[in-house]
């Protein structure tokens, strides 16, 4: 999701440019403003990939984002009360063809304004927070399926985040197995970085390794790039994506270290974002694991006191000095990605064909799809 004001048009599509080069598929922008829509046309002819607009407690925003040709909308019912209002704004998706996602998050989930339901829920809550959290977030996803086939739309995404891991995965698996329609992951409020990729992955890599999962979104308090490359690697090391840069592994590093490897891994990774070949590349500190930990690459080095062995795909090619090793190892990996470019080698892994889930098909098409009796809608499987 961009973080920038969506009426900001010139901030907002530099964002989603650079969100895009590192490899998002489709971007959620805030529209809270009125500002924020009248920028939406402007901002989608721009965009090189689809835009999703998130919308809370104005209806006439989403009518507005729809009629300036949003790929789907972030709304939940639950927070526009005036149910005409609601029908309004699937009716409007309905004749656009295009979805809606509904999401039931912890922040948000227990009733606000009605004390009594609100009173009932925390007490529920209070005796079991995480199995009342699931039951309630399924009741109230139920309530707003409901609103929905009451106006025969099917073209639903669900979503049930939480900041809880353990709650993310139970939440998804029992919302998996009751309703059969796409489901967008994700852990709310994770933190910065260094903390929220082990809260999402925890619950994201779950996830997905059981098939479950449409369209995933990691959340940190940072910039959102973090989100898209840690997304990403994620896909790529489950065998969800194909890769399109290079993989770099290196090992963990120990007492036999004779070499500054964690600077020359550093340097390395940034010499090879120049290569748009998924070439697998290694660093090893020592021959003795390396040659082991190493294999399945297709560059690798070897590192020891004062020089480095290089080799492709297992056969050894140079022998250098600790101070040519980089540049080394990065003309062994320009060398080979060409080669696989035209056509003279193969990468040793063989890599997965995946193309990212198209967000924008004929009108009405996953509204057939998700009728009762239709096309069941697949998931993501490994």
């Amino acid at each position: 999701m961009t973080s920038t004001y969506t009426y900001d048009i010139d901030a907002t599509v530099a964002q989603i440019n650079r969100l895009a080069a590192a490899g998002c598929d489709i971007v959620r922008v805030a529209v809270p403003d009125k500002r924020d829509t009248d920028a939406l046309p402007e901002i989608i002819r721009q965009s090189p990939i689809p835009i999703i607009a998130d919308v809370h407690f104005h209806y006439q925003r989403a009518l507005e984002a729809v009629k300036a040709g949003v790929h789907k909308i972030r709304l939940n019912p639950g927070n526009i009360k005036d149910r005409r209002q609601v029908n309004e704004v699937i009716r409007a998706c309905r004749d656009a063809g295009i979805p809606i996602r509904v999401g039931v998050n912890e922040g948000g989930i227990v009733e606000r304004q009605d004390k009594t339901v609100r009173a009932a829920e925390k007490n529920m809550m209070s005796q079991d927070y995480h199995g009342s959290l699931i039951a309630i977030m399924l009741r109230k996803l139920e309530d707003y399926i409901r609103i929905f086939e009451a106006n025969d739309f099917y073209d639903v995404v669900l979503a049930a985040k939480s900041v809880d891991p353990t709650i993310v995965i139970d939440a998804y698996r029992a919302i998996s197995s009751r309703f059969d329609f796409p489901l967008h992951l994700g852990v709310t409020h994770a933190g910065p970085p260094e903390t929220g990729r082990i809260r999402s992955i925890a619950a994201l890599g779950t996830l997905l390794a059981e098939g479950i999962g449409d369209t995933i979104r990691i959340s940190y308090a940072a910039d959102p790039i973090y989100e898209v490359e840690d997304g990403k690697e994620l896909l790529c090391s489950l065998g969800l994506r194909a890769r399109h840069e290079p993989e770099l592994i290196a090992c963990p590093t120990c007492g036999r270290i004779e070499v500054d490897l964690l600077e020359l891994v550093g340097k390395v990774r940034q010499k090879l974002a120049h290569i748009r070949t998924p070439v697998k590349v290694a660093v090893m500190g020592c021959v003795v694991n390396g040659p082991g930990e190493a294999e399945g690459a297709d560059v690798a080095v070897f590192a020891g006191r004062g020089r480095g062995v290089i080799y492709v795909q297992g056969q050894q090619v140079r022998t250098v000095t600790e101070a040519e090793m980089l540049d080394a190892l990065y003309d062994e990996a320009v060398k080979f990605a060409a080669k696989v470019e035209r056509g003279e080698a193969q990468l040793r892994n063989a890599q997965v064909q995946i193309k990212p889930p198209e967000p924008i098909g004929p009108p009405g098409s996953e509204h057939e799809k998700n009728k009762p009796g239709g096309v069941s809608l697949p998931v993501v499987k490994n």
